[in-house]
């Protein structure tokens, strides 16, 4: 005899426990949208809630996870430990694992948050900064946001100083996060007004005015507290989740602090094995370098791609660059159709400077050839981004919407 009960339909196995339990056995009748119950044996009761209870145990992966990620002690606690997700179409397609570090799930939601911490920790440790201080920074993206998380959650003041080239959403974000934003005219890194020499002159004068660690200039680009950041988290994360079965690694670089030191890292840990490679957008002069055995070219052009990209070695670069064993120069059409793809076959909403290291990754497999493991860098979200690039006004100011494959032009939806 069977009858329905929509009471005890299945919605959550400890639901299904109960209804099995009290002696109804789920089937499916021809042509119904839901499930119904039928009666069933004691000792087939009495199995199947053995069953449906081993069911409703998290599994010993999911609690590995759980204990290892334990309780964070403030927000600088969980900055770091982020997944690396398998890209499987590309993997598919090239036979390799290539696989992306979620750095978007970050508490500032990019890898900038990694040397925002380390930053500021190298200030405190080296007594520098005073409780109550200033973080000053000359940043036009993800590490003035990095910072702005870390010093509200230490209870330091920020300043910060970008180009105001820079757009009113990014300066309202910063401020809304407490920081106190500056922007200057946009001058070549020589000018003494640039906005990070303006941003290091401020700190000075804080210091003169209040006296030591009142302020700190945090000077990302050069300041190798950033490449520790990876040399102590990133590079360390990447072998464990492969169990040292990675062959690559390759990113962008901006402050160069990712690239170095992760690259470092995993040098160090594989005994030479694991090749890194240095993506390069339009504009920036380090593929050449690379190509040409060091030869420092004047910059020109630019990229759509933000914060990666450079002019010139940085200190956090120089101590590493003989480590990298090979450049590739991305193009912007590239990193536009990858941010597309992977949003449509990989369901990862990405930015620019992301899908450049996809495309990157995607270059590294091939020509390594199947079977190897190559990871990169997933820096950050397209939500920041969103209005420029999935904007047909903006692809076409830029001469790239012939660059989205037609097929997935459903997805730019904004005039």
């Amino acid at each position: 005899m069977q009858r329905t009960a929509t009471s005890v339909l299945r919605v959550a196995s400890r639901r299904y426990t109960a209804v099995v339990s009290s002696g109804w056995t789920p089937v499916t009748l021809a042509g119904a949208t839901r499930q119904c119950f039928l009666s069933t044996s004691a000792s087939a009761r009495r199995a199947a809630a053995v069953d449906a209870k081993k069911a409703d145990e998290p599994s010993q992966h999911l609690l590995g996870v759980a204990k290892a990620q334990g309780v964070s002690r403030g927000l600088v606690g969980a900055v770091g430990n982020t997944p690396l997700i398998r890209l499987n179409t590309i993997s598919d397609q090239t036979g390799c694992e290539v696989l992306g570090k979620a750095e978007f799930m970050n508490p500032g939601g990019s890898v900038k948050d990694r040397a925002a911490h380390y930053v500021v920790l190298d200030a405190e440790e080296r007594g520098l900064l005073r409780p109550g201080g200033t973080v000053v920074e000359g940043t036009a993206g993800n590490t003035g946001i990095g910072l702005a998380h870390v010093c509200r959650s230490k209870g330091y003041r920020l300043v910060i100083y970008m180009p105001n080239t820079q757009s009113q959403g990014k300066i309202d974000l910063l401020r809304l996060l407490g920081a106190e934003v500056y922007p200057v005219p946009a001058v070549a890194f020589d000018n003494p007004e640039n906005y990070n020499h303006q941003a290091a002159r401020h700190a000075e004068r804080l210091c003169k005015e209040d006296g030591g660690g009142a302020a700190v200039w945090t000077n990302q680009f050069d300041n190798t507290a950033n490449r520790r950041a990876h040399i102590e988290t990133t590079g360390p994360e990447i072998w464990a989740q492969t169990e040292g079965k990675v062959d690559a690694f390759t990113c962008a670089t901006g402050t160069a602090g990712t690239l170095a030191g992760t690259t470092r890292y995993l040098k160090d840990i594989s005994g030479g094995k694991v090749k890194s490679f240095l993506a390069d957008p339009p504009g920036s002069v380090l593929h050449s370098y690379v190509q040409s055995g060091g030869k420092l070219s004047e910059r020109s052009g630019g990229s759509i791609t933000e914060g990666i990209g450079q002019g010139r070695i940085t200190d956090n670069l120089a101590p590493d660059l003989a480590l990298v064993d090979g450049s590739l120069h991305i193009s912007d059409e590239k990193s536009i159709e990858m941010v597309y793809r992977c949003l449509d076959e990989e369901g990862l909403y990405l930015g620019a400077s992301s899908a450049l290291n996809v495309v990157a990754a995607k270059e590294v497999a091939e020509m390594m050839g199947p079977g190897h493991t190559v990871v990169t860098i997933l820096c950050d979200g397209a939500y920041r981004y969103a209005d420029r690039l999935f904007s047909r006004k903006w692809l076409e100011s830029k001469g790239l919407l012939g660059a989205v494959p037609e097929k997935l032009g459903r997805y730019i939806v904004l005039p």
